[in-house]
């Protein structure tokens, strides 16, 4: 400990005599004490909570100036910025899907804001754009959300999102004309659509129009779920179902691939267990069915053959399993199981062509097995056919469709190879390539190896670490620890223009699997929750401890970055030991746990963070909570917090009084501790690509001054 203590001293010293001094601009303190459970806790900077107010937007101001001086006085930024544009030039793609003879997708050519929906009658036909949402705005920062078409294909569902704000408005194209419709829908979120398959209208989900000013921090609750009839107002849509005795119920509604059920999937809060209830469209009167309403596992609706449904779950199976129940029949006891649990995580399940694919988890990294109908047994029974041989160590997505359809389309990616898009034939499961970007990026020239790392209580880790070819250890390379280990998320490998910059400039970058994701099953998703979250920085530390130990890097050069529950991560990790790490990028973190509940969608966290509210979760929260563990005097890493002003999610108040308290509690002539507050931006998705490379140059640049690249 002294050790590390003395390396992180001098290289403080070293950092300080080539930094310019920085005044950090003077936050104001208040006198605000609340009382938990008897227990007094002072929040001086309280104040920062009112994103409205005219004092809260000068602080902002004035903390960006200085945060932008700093980052502007780095030579190598717009270096940094030019590979950045140069590496993100490249055509990206999504899975097509199709409808009634149309096949629909995304596309970006290279450095635009945000993707563009295109559409055509084959997949060998010349395609035309749908929608284009770079059009919508001066500065990308309008995004496509939701992109659901008729079964016909002849309308399309649309939502968009302004400033990266996670409400939208859905309207209705028609996609031969290439013209909106009247039909306008506000205040959704967290929704998706589902049409009627006679494309008279559509299922979806909203909330109450909020108050004025509390768009982006007002507490969001009952939801409620409702059916919009083409050509006629909001204001005339028939509400199917809501529940107002729960506010924290959020409803999903989809309509079954023949048309006859709408399920609909009910949530609470980020539990992952949940709710299934349908209702069936073919009686004009029926009521809704409470099908399973004992809240005792997670389902997720599969598919259905006739009034057999099939769900994936985790229902005495924490690995996942297949299971039908005939909702003629549907006691437990005449439930049969379709697909039994492994020995990986079944991570998802997709339905096509009479075919199941069934995407499993094996150590953080995909493996897919089709599974096809027994026909020598009862209805709704599978039996296993084959195991796709994927392209490499990575992850899949897509095996998206329907009963008819011949052929699906899915995407491979890993750390060092973009995604590219194959199309499979369901009879044969042969695929090929549908499009394979091709990216200025030397993928042969980097490698990524699995290790696992014993944590504090014996648990093993993953870790994946991607490195230049060939690299030997010699503790002086700097290096990226990331990390997340929230709300049953899994961290599986991906590609990333950012890490693939950060490996040109000679980086390590490593993503540590931590517990509280989703990659080894429910056991492991519980044991980072409520009263055991801090295994999840244990977790953490450990690895930063075994980069160390096997001599990737050393303290001096080691940075953490997280994002959302990730920052939160961070924020952990830098005040329980802040000599272990050089420099700490928090990212739209929930740094305040004491109040997360009190602002948006914060109260849904509580399956996963527990509540102040409870005795036994605020001595919890308290001990990690990363404001209220700064303290005064000690030198924490080179920090720069990152948030934006419209995050709707983890409102910007989180780092706002993080970023003030840590500027108050930093050592005298300790390294320099900024927040960046973009505009017109929010939780991350649907961020316009400028702002997205803007971002991720400062973040280089700053680690390639605080670590002395």
């Amino acid at each position: 400990m002294k050790t590390l203590l003395l390396t992180a001293m001098l290289t403080t010293a070293a950092l300080a005599a080539d930094t310019p001094n920085i005044t950090y601009p003077k936050t104001r303190k208040v006198d605000v004490v609340d009382d938990y459970h008897g227990t007094k806790i002072t929040d001086p900077y309280r104040w920062l909570e009112d994103d409205n107010a005219a004092e809260t937007k000068a602080w902002v101001t004035a903390q960006n100036l200085v945060t932008s001086a700093f980052l502007a006085s780095i030579p190598k930024r717009e270096q940094i910025r030019a590979r950045l544009a140069k590496l993100w030039n490249y055509e990206r793609y999504s899975e097509p899907f199709e409808r009634g003879g149309r096949y629909f997708w995304t596309y970006n050519s290279g450095l635009q804001n945000q993707r563009v929906l295109y559409t055509a009658d084959s997949l060998d036909a010349t395609p035309r754009v749908l929608l284009d949402p770079n059009t919508l705005s001066a500065d990308g920062t309008v995004s496509l959300k939701d992109t659901t078409p008729s079964e016909d294909g002849s309308l399309l569902v649309y939502g968009l999102s302004r400033a990266g704000s996670d409400w939208e408005e859905f309207r209705v194209r028609d996609t031969v004309t290439g013209k909106d419709r009247d039909d306008l829908i506000k205040w959704v979120k967290f929704s998706g659509a589902s049409w009627m398959k006679d494309g008279g209208g559509f299922f979806y989900s909203r909330f109450d129009e909020p108050k004025s000013g509390d768009e982006l921090k007002g507490k969001v609750e009952f939801q409620k779920l409702y059916f919009h009839k083409l050509g006629t107002p909001q204001g005339a849509d028939t509400l199917i179902y809501e529940r107002k005795d729960h506010g924290d119920w959020g409803f999903h509604g989809s309509v079954t691939d023949d048309g006859r059920y709408l399920i609909i999937h009910v949530t609470q809060g980020t539990d992952t267990k949940n709710r299934i209830f349908y209702k069936d469209l073919t009686q004009p009167d029926a009521k809704v069915v409470e099908l399973l309403n004992d809240f005792d596992a997670a389902y997720h609706f599969v598919d259905n053959l006739g009034a057999i449904f099939f769900f994936h779950t985790d229902l005495d199976a924490p690995l996942y399993r297949v299971i039908a129940v005939d909702i003629r029949e549907p006691e437990r006891a005449k439930w049969h199981e379709t697909i039994p649990q492994a020995a990986e995580k079944l991570d998802g399940v997709g339905s096509v062509g009479g075919k199941l694919f069934c995407q499993y988890l094996k150590d953080a990294h995909s493996e897919v097995k089709v599974f096809a109908p027994a026909p020598d047994r009862p209805p709704g029974r599978f039996a296993g056919e084959r195991t796709l041989t994927l392209p490499g160590l990575g992850t899949v997505g897509g095996f998206g469709g329907r009963a008819k359809d011949t052929h699906t389309f899915f995407s491979f990616t890993s750390f060092t190879e973009p995604g590219a898009i194959y199309r499979l034939e369901v009879a044969t499961t042969n695929y090929a390539v549908w499009k394979k970007p091709k990216v200025d990026f030397k993928s042969a020239d980097y490698e990524t190896k699995q290790v696992f790392v014993t944590s504090k209580d014996g648990t093993r880790v993953p870790m994946f670490i991607t490195h230049k070819r060939g690299l030997v250890p010699d503790g002086n390379t700097p290096t990226i620890l990331y990390g997340y280990g929230g709300f049953n998320i899994s961290l599986t490998p991906a590609f990333s223009v950012s890490r693939a910059v950060w490996l040109e400039m000679g980086g390590v970058y490593a993503v540590a699997t931590l517990r509280g994701g989703g990659e080894y099953g429910a056991d492991w998703h519980k044991a980072g929750t409520k009263l055991q979250k801090q295994n999840v920085f244990d977790d953490f530390i450990a690895a930063a401890e075994w980069l160390i130990g096997h001599k990737y890097t050393r303290p001096e050069k080691l940075a953490i970055q997280g994002g959302s529950n990730g920052g939160l991560l961070v924020g952990a990790a830098m005040t329980q030991r802040p000599e272990l790490f050089s420099a700490a990028i928090p990212a739209v973190g929930v740094m305040d746990m004491l109040r997360f509940h009190k602002f948006t969608i914060g109260w849904a966290w509580k399956s996963d963070y527990g509540s102040s509210e409870n005795d036994d979760d605020f001595k919890a929260l308290l001990a990690y909570s990363p404001y209220h563990n700064l303290k005064p005097g000690t030198r924490y890493p080179a920090t720069l917090v990152m948030t934006a002003d419209h995050d709707d999610r983890v409102v910007p108040a989180h780092s706002f009084k993080f970023a003030a308290r840590l500027q108050e509690c930093q050592a005298k002539d300790a390294p320099p501790v900024l927040i960046r507050i973009e505009t017109s931006a929010g939780h991350g998705a649907g961020t316009a690509l400028t702002k997205v490379m803007d971002e991720t140059a400062d973040s280089w640049a700053f680690l390639t001054k605080v670590l002395g690249m």
